[in-house]
């Protein structure tokens, strides 16, 4: 804290002690609000207004009642303006003496920016035409102990912007409607869902077995049952399939997972995921119907199918959303960008040669599995040059260990990617309902977690007992939604549109964390 910050909050603390002594708790319990910011100016513009001069000759018997945060003070002599800001926006109030009383409008003094006030009071409209409240009365509601940022400018530092969320969104509006479009994308989605038939579904977040996606899960302990479980990496994938075993169609779940890999701005350790599930229907039906729900979502989201986004390099790039989206195969996607026919390899060793031969660089290439090694090879020469929505088909068998194997082609799986400026947004396919083929699979996955790749998935034998009882036919899809909203937003990094992204916690935060612990077991024993 800066030696202005420090004085200030004292100045603050000051005027709390102040304010108790006269009988006043600085920390309403409750406030009843007639009207919203947005309402009051909405009602303003229509209704015939009162000069102020009449207003305090025979002030209001039926008074409006807004609430919010102080935002900005200015006064001058008899007159203090300010506004204030609540969920729907900001609005101009007025504090005249005239019509408050001397000792109420005192009052004002113990009142700064940033505080949280309730105001009663009628509207009217100044000589440069703004609708402002002209308040007859002034109730504190909670004292706020620390500035806010200086407001031209707002909140300038990223690392800050991260860390205090809550005065990035106070300080910008932009901000803060980027996280009202999160969630009214993610209630989108569900009323789709809701509007085909789907059940949302729960599954759990702490497994015995990690699964669902090649990914390193975080390990935890269960003190209860005293085994290590894993936290989730999809959106209980594994799970929704079994529900299909037990009778169910169409389901689908919006989950935080977690997986325990590199940080960068498309990755995150914690993240948001929809995955769903539909029976009786493959891979071309999931591609169809997630063409369909982009239509209906962005249109109602955004009113169109066209959206500006930023590029890796931070370049404005037009993205056009509307179907048919081209279908891309992945193979030979590769075989184009590198000259690399991953089907001819069958095995790490030669493929890795290969790429070697290509001079190619993949960090870790030596730990890969083949199927993880071939994904990597696409992610280095073929994901960054696609920009418009594209459908990525028909992965190597090896990379995707859940989907179903090509009727055609048993070297390649029913499967899809959907790809957005070079970000994987979504990732489905037919799913294998073939116990006998899943084991094998997995199998082939055990053998190259035993030789270092902590991606590969493990066998989970609940789950083939599961399809042993038999599984219809069924296609899963899974979605990052972080990414899409990334996207929408025309932001660059994935914390841009998470609330409260997890931090490496500041050293001075944890000096006084541990100096309050100290200052507690010192309590306790003198306690004893």
């Amino acid at each position: 804290m800066s030696g202005a910050d420090n004085n200030e909050f004292h100045v603050r603390l000051q005027k709390v002690a102040e304010l108790r002594k006269q009988g006043i708790n600085p920390y309403a319990a409750r406030f009843e609000r007639t009207h919203f910011a947005i309402d009051a100016l909405e009602k303003g513009s229509k209704d015939t207004l009162r000069e102020a001069d009449a207003i305090l000759k025979n002030p209001s018997k039926n008074p409006l009642k807004l609430c919010g945060r102080l935002m900005t003070l200015r006064e001058h002599g008899k007159l203090t303006f300010g506004h204030i800001q609540d969920f729907s926006g900001k609005i101009q109030v007025c504090f005249m003496q005239d019509l408050m009383g001397n000792e109420a409008y005192k009052f004002i003094r113990k009142i700064d920016m940033g505080d949280f006030i309730g105001v009663e009071g009628e509207l009217f409209k100044t000589r440069h035409g703004e609708i402002t409240a002209l308040v007859s009365k002034v109730i504190l509601l909670s004292k706020a102990l620390r500035p806010l940022p200086e407001k031209w400018h707002g909140v300038q530092d990223q690392e800050t912007k991260y860390r205090q969320r809550y005065l990035d969104t106070v300080m910008d509006r932009d901000v803060l409607q980027r996280f009202i479009l999160r969630s009214n994308l993610v209630r989108a989605f569900r009323e789709f869902y809701w509007s085909e038939g789907f059940v949302e579904i729960e599954t759990p977040v702490l497994e015995n077995v990690s699964s669902g996606a090649s990914a390193k899960p975080f390990i935890t302990h269960h003190n209860a049952l005293d085994i290590d479980v894993y936290l989730r990496i999809a959106a209980g994938e594994l799970w929704q399939k079994m529900a299909m075993v037990g009778g169910f169609e169409k389901t689908f779940e919006v989950a935080r997972c977690f997986r325990n890999e590199g940080l960068d701005p498309s990755h995150l350790q914690e993240f948001t995921m929809i995955e769903h599930y539909a029976a009786y229907w493959n891979y071309d039906d999931n591609m169809k119907f997630t063409e369909r729900m982009f239509v209906a979502i962005l249109k109602k989201l955004l009113g169109t199918l066209k959206v500006k986004v930023k590029d890796r390099d931070g370049k404005e790039v037009d993205i056009d959303f509307t179907p048919p989206w081209p279908r891309k195969k992945f193979t030979e996607l590769i075989k184009k960008d590198c000259g690399i026919d991953v089907l001819k390899f069958d095995e790490p060793a030669s493929l890795l040669k290969e790429i070697k031969r290509k001079k190619i660089v993949i960090d870790g290439a030596e730990n890969l599995g083949y199927g993880n090694l071939v994904d990597h090879l696409y992610k280095k020469v073929s994901r960054p040059k696609l920009i418009q929505p594209t459908f990525v088909i028909q992965h190597p068998l090896s990379t995707k260990p859940l989907a179903r194997k090509n009727d055609d082609d048993p070297r390649l799986c029913d499967t899809f990617q959907l790809l957005v400026n070079t970000w994987e947004i979504i990732n489905a396919y037919s799913e294998i309902v073939d116990p006998l083929d899943q084991r094998e699979r997995f199998e082939k996955q055990s053998l190259a977690k035993a030789q270092g790749d902590e991606e590969a998935m493990m066998m989970n034998e609940e789950y083939l007992l599961a399809m042993e009882h038999g599984m219809p036919c069924v296609s899963g899809w899974g979605m990052g939604v972080d990414r899409l909203i990334t996207l929408l937003c025309a932001q660059d990094n994935l914390k841009d549109v998470v609330m409260f992204p997890l931090m490496r916690p500041l050293e001075d935060t944890v000096k006084k964390e541990k100096k309050a612990m100290e200052k507690a077991k010192k309590l306790l024993k003198k306690m004893k």
